[in-house]
């Protein structure tokens, strides 16, 4: 027993004050307002709360104190792991981080699947403000971020929602530009590969009910971009043929490419809504015997490093100023009351993997 009582106790606030013989004020600032000491005092702190065995200022105690978390939650609706596989997704995460860093606030990751309503992470987290990365325009956790007492910057998508920033690019007018390169090469007989329009798990021909109930803006607004241009070359868009994946992988662009093309023989390009699904056309392509462009034209969107690295022609938007830019708008927002919207530009990067059509006596040889 007489053991126990040799234990000491852990080091507090207080304590580590009283034997430094400094204000517990001073010992506070070295943690929370570094700037306000000199840096020999606040060495001499520090080097003590280490030999003493303090921890710190207690963050819990500190956020009920300050009524804030010191932190961003970023609400996305897909597993953690697609927010550091997906290159598109990568980017955006540190551009986000970056403005994070720079404005000394953590980061709180808030992966929700688009297939569950359960929305008690979102109300359970523990954050100054949301960052909501492109999520459809019915999704519960969404919804939930509005209820919440905190400020919100939307990535992409919604659209148009009352009191909230928004970050994106004209996803529709990209496209446009990506029609016309396409048109003005000569391609009349095209196919389209687009992520998932709405919830639940769907893989297959989208028909014009599905594209027009869209619950993604972003992917309505590029099927509209890609519309709009064929329409000006006197191509109707009812003769032009839309497979839909629901999971975004390069497997899934693969798939999606093989089944449009054993159903579309006549196809001489494949526009796609994003360079992973290009990149599964690519394969697809490959393995077939294809050579692209002389056969077959691909183009993506989003302008990832593996897709440029293939010469794939692409939108390239900046991926990594959107995360910085949704940060620093919710990070500085201060007292403003209207909400923003920033539109950033992009640029159409003409690639290797597009070319005018391939002659008709080459439609059928060899597929």
């Amino acid at each position: 027993m007489r053991g126990s009582r040799d234990v000491r106790r852990p080091a507090t606030l207080a304590s580590l004050a009283a034997e430094l013989g400094v204000s517990r004020t001073t010992v506070s600032n070295a943690y929370n307002r570094p700037d306000q000491l000199s840096a020999p005092l606040r060495a001499r702190v520090l080097e003590a709360a280490r030999r003493l065995g303090y921890p710190g200022p207690d963050p819990v105690a500190r956020s009920l104190r300050t009524r804030r978390a010191g932190a961003v939650g970023l609400l996305l609706t897909e597993a953690l792991s697609y927010a550091f596989r997906d290159p598109a997704a990568t980017g955006f995460l540190e551009g986000l981080a970056l403005a994070c860093e720079r404005a000394g606030s953590g980061l709180l990751l808030v992966p929700v699947s688009p297939e569950l309503a359960d929305v008690t992470a979102v109300h359970q987290a523990g954050v100054d403000g949301f960052v909501v990365y492109s999520v459809r325009e019915d999704d519960p956790h969404f919804k939930a971020v509005l209820e919440r007492p905190v400020p919100t910057v939307v990535c992409d998508q919604p659209l148009h929602v009352e009191g909230v920033d928004r970050v994106g690019i004209d996803d529709r007018a990209a496209m446009l530009d990506l029609a016309r390169h396409l048109t003005g090469l000569g391609h009349r007989h095209i196919g389209v590969l687009c992520m998932r329009l709405g919830t639940g798990r769907y893989d297959g021909p989208a028909d014009d009910a599905r594209q027009n109930g869209a619950t993604y803006p972003v992917q309505r607004n590029r099927l509209g971009g890609l519309r709009d241009g064929f329409a000006e070359a006197g191509i109707d868009w009812a003769g032009i043929p839309v497979h839909e994946r629901f999971a975004h992988s390069v497997d899934a662009g693969q798939a999606a490419a093989a089944e449009l093309l054993a159903a579309h023989p006549e196809i001489t390009a494949i526009a796609c809504t994003s360079d992973i699904l290009a990149l599964g056309a690519l394969r697809h392509a490959a393995e077939r015997g294809l050579a692209v462009p002389e056969d077959l034209t691909i183009t993506g969107f989003d302008g990832v490093p593996e897709g440029l690295r293939s010469g794939l022609t692409t939108v390239r938007q900046p991926v990594l100023e959107k995360g910085r830019a949704a940060g620093e708008l919710l990070l500085e927002r201060g007292d403003r009351n209207r909400p923003r919207t920033v539109v950033l530009p992009t640029e159409l990067i003409v690639g290797t993997t597009s070319a005018v059509p391939r002659s008709p006596e080459r439609w059928f040889s060899g597929w």
